[in-house]
């Protein structure tokens, strides 16, 4: 996922009950308000609004209705709102409505339309779309104790592109040089598979990397690994690497790789255990790669927006999902490295590092032995 600003903490409730309601609603104010914008962000994409206005702005609202194929009086709202919210800038507010001209500032293109840009947050304005269909079944899951499906949010497009920039980028070109004995297998024409592959954009980019080395990704979400393969050909890397809808535990015992891979899939997993002691079986012992996200070695209260984030995703999304099969670890997003370790070592592995890859929302591990 992209960078983040996690510098500012929130602060502990007041010791007034007057200031601590006061200070609440606000905060929950400024939530609703951060989730209707989020949402307006959500419809300039889905109505190409924001290309039109890169592509050819400045533009006056009745320019904007032309070029994108809206209604003028829909687009006069949409962008006194993006002026108004700061997203946009504007000529002269003081202009009459139908002469002011909008425009995109500069830099912001890498924000809400660059899919590669280490800077590209779009995807997170669809997170207002994913949730009101499951809420019911949230509540319900919340109160049986059961889960909700993966497939069920329509999530795997948004996980994607969230970290396809991150993937792309970083990843062949940063990441694994830094594990210098899996950076050498790879480059003279190593095996590597990817646990929970999604779209598959980890895989593509291993490929890019080092152009004789194979990789197999493995799914049980049928529409990522349609869209995996799509992505694989699109990329020319279709003939290296091979995507599969199959639970990795069904894999065939004699498989062998070089390398396994787990990018931040399992915390989601009904079975962590289970599946590192697949990997350490494909890998004769390893190594065994796991991404995960970045969260606190202790719980604290109140957290960093980065804690914060997470445990919002974790009620919402990853806990639900892990929970939707039984019986389950019910790990949720917050995976502490303790709790990795202890996966690591039920599942066999002897030696278990951190290791030394900075990023502000990603921990690495390396399982051995």
């Amino acid at each position: 996922m992209t960078t983040v600003d996690t510098s500012i903490p929130v602060g502990g409730p007041p010791a007034d009950p007057e200031q601590a309601a006061e200070e609440l609603a606000g905060r929950i104010f400024e939530a609703g308000l951060a989730a209707v914008e989020l949402a307006t962000v959500h419809l300039g994409d889905r109505l190409g609004l924001y290309r039109a206005l890169a592509d050819n702005g400045p533009l006056t609202a009745a320019d904007l209705a032309r070029v994108a194929g809206i209604a003028p009086r829909y687009a006069t709202e949409w962008l006194e709102q993006q002026a108004c919210a700061g997203i946009l800038a504007v000529d002269d507010p003081a202009n009459e409505s139908d002469r002011r001209r909008y425009t995109l500032p500069a830099g912001c293109e890498a924000v809400l339309l660059d899919p590669e840009s280490p800077a590209y947050v779009l995807p997170l304005a669809d997170l207002s779309q994913i949730i009101p269909p499951v809420m019911s079944s949230l509540v319900g899951a919340y109160r049986t104790g059961a889960g909700v499906p993966y497939a069920d949010y329509g999530f795997h497009d948004i996980q994607a592109a969230l970290n396809r920039p991150v993937f792309r980028t970083l990843l062949a070109d940063e990441w694994i040089p830094a594990i210098p004995d899996v950076h050498a297998r790879l480059r003279d024409g190593g095996r590597a598979i990817e646990f929970g592959c999604g779209e598959g954009w980890a895989a593509i980019a291993i490929a890019a990397g080092y152009p004789t080395a194979t990789v197999a990704g493995f799914d049980l979400d049928d529409a990522s690994i349609a869209a995996a393969r799509r992505h694989a050909a699109e990329a020319g890397a279709a003939d290296r690497v091979q995507f599969e809808v199959a639970d990795v535990a069904g894999l065939p015992a004699d498989d062998r790789y070089d390398v396994a891979f787990c990018f931040e899939m399992l915390h989601d997993l009904a079975r962590p255990v289970e599946a590192l002691q697949v990997a350490r079986r494909l890998t004769a012992g390893g190594p065994v790669i796991v991404m995960d996200e970045r969260v606190g070695d202790r719980f604290t209260a109140p957290g960093d927006p980065l804690e914060r984030f997470f445990y919002g995703a974790s009620v919402l999304h990853c806990l639900p999902v892990g929970m939707a099969e039984q019986p389950s670890a019910a790990t949720g997003t917050v995976m502490r490295p303790d709790t990795l370790r202890r996966y690591a070592r039920e599942a066999g592995f002897t030696d278990i590092s951190e290791l030394d890859i900075e990023h502000p929302m990603f921990r690495f591990y390396r399982l051995q032995g």
